[in-house]
């Protein structure tokens, strides 16, 4: 039965919803043709929409979810924690104990405080930077993604000359300047003559379709900045906890400052960021150390370390801390399984298409070639057979986003069965688009 006669409940609502939510939806990026499915439930790689159907998830939350869907040990502890209260506005020992699990889990992490969102965490980074540096200018790679923070809505999706959304101002862009990934001359060419007070990326370059640095890219940035007193961050929104310790310990690269979202909150909750990084970096918030306001960068937040995300995202680093021989292994072992295996189908189909990504992160590309920076991964990639393929998985009650960049993202409760279907499904949608 085909995905439209099979979703009339969730085909309704939706038609409900673009009555009171612009588009329809919450967030652009849930939007997909012909219409979203309305989730009611998700368990384990699972999720059920309003008719009763079943999908695989390789959304997971916007990667937030690394241990499946409904993970126990974190819905029991939430469920504790109601009981004792939620948001108090006060500190709370939930807080304190997340914190140390953070700053324990990353290499460069000495102290941390909470934020909302990965955008949030993202905005007071950089102005705790420009701070602590003393200085304006700040260096962002083109196609990487950091959140709608103004100063960071640049060069985001291809042309990179075109405003990333409408309402920036010139003012807020220009003390932007932007860097090509993976080619650190390039970076050396476009920083010449400038003072930054920071550069910021994605350590595997999430929006674009999880590609992953090369030839000692982050290490040959790491010192760069070194000569050139530049603060290094690195936004760990995706990665934080895809591999044990963060991409700064699987590369060996410690930035000054981490931005965390997503999983750092207990996987399920909102109000879930971070900014961690060098102490003496971290004490410019610091009221204590800078009694006068005009004196210290200002980070806040009313629900900034509730007691409700602080033990859901405790949980969830404790679990992945206990679990890691466990959960790394495996998660890696499926992820390796499927990008070897698409890479071997498209070789034996003949198929001009590649397969990037790392871990638990892989993504699939048609383009001209091989994608190893903003433009290589956007400006020659055919929309329309990215876009059919997600119809084609959809039909098959398969689930990603979006629609125009094909995203994979694994769990623990993923399975090689799963992987299996998976590439049979690719395999047959290769064979319908050959010629």
């Amino acid at each position: 039965m085909s995905y439209e006669k099979r979703t009339l409940k969730s085909k309704a609502l939706f038609e409900r919803a673009k009555k009171f939510l612009p588009g329809g939806v919450c967030y652009a990026s849930r939007y997909f043709e012909p219409y979203p499915f309305i989730v009611v439930k998700a368990k384990g790689s699972r999720v059920w929409d309003m008719d009763g159907n079943e999908y695989v998830d390789y959304w997971m939350g916007h990667a937030a979810v690394i241990l499946g869907h409904g993970y126990a040990p974190v819905i029991e502890a939430v469920k504790e924690q109601l009981d004792y209260g939620t948001h108090f506005g006060y500190l709370n020992e939930e807080a304190i104990k997340w914190a140390e699990q953070v700053c324990k889990w990353f290499p460069s992490a000495e102290m941390v405080r909470p934020a909302t969102s990965g955008t949030e965490a993202n905005m007071y980074a950089i102005r705790l930077a420009r701070a602590y540096m003393g200085k304006r200018r700040i260096g962002k790679f083109e196609g990487h993604w950091h959140g709608g923070y103004d100063v960071l809505h640049k060069a985001v999706g291809y042309p990179f000359d075109k405003p990333a959304s409408l309402g920036l101002t010139e003012g807020q862009l220009r003390d932007t300047v932007l860097l090509p990934f993976n080619n650190l001359e390039g970076v050396k060419e476009r920083i010449k003559g400038e003072e930054l007070a920071c550069i910021i990326l994605e350590p595997v370059m999430g929006a674009a379709g999880f590609i992953t640095p090369e030839n000692d890219f982050l290490r040959g940035l790491r010192e760069l900045c070194d000569e050139r007193d530049i603060l290094l961050i690195f936004d760990e929104v995706v990665t934080g906890f895809r591999f044990p310790g963060g991409a700064q310990k699987f590369y060996g690269v410690k930035p000054d400052l981490t931005t965390l979202g997503k999983t750092v909150g207990g996987q399920y909750f909102s109000g879930a960021g971070a900014i961690c990084g060098r102490a003496d970096i971290m004490e410019k918030i610091d009221h204590l150390k800078h009694p006068n306001f005009w004196e210290r960068s200002f980070h806040g937040g009313t629900y900034t370390g509730n007691a409700l995300v602080a033990r859901a995202g405790y949980t969830v680093i404790r679990e992945l801390e206990k679990r890691k021989d466990e959960v790394y292994p495996y998660l890696n072992k499926l992820g390796e399984k499927a990008r070897k295996g698409l890479e071997d189908i498209f070789e034996r189909q003949g198929f001009k298409a590649y397969v990037t990504g790392v871990g638990s992160l892989f993504a699939i590309h048609f383009t001209e070639e091989r994608p190893r920076d903003g433009l290589t991964a956007l400006r020659t990639k055919n929309i329309d057979l990215t876009k059919a393929l997600h119809v084609f998985m959809l039909e098959n009650n398969v689930i990603y986003l979006t629609s125009t960049t094909s995203h994979f993202i694994l769990s623990v409760a993923h399975t090689d069965g799963d992987i299996e279907k998976f590439l049979s499904l690719v395999e047959e949608f290769i064979k319908q688009h050959r010629g």
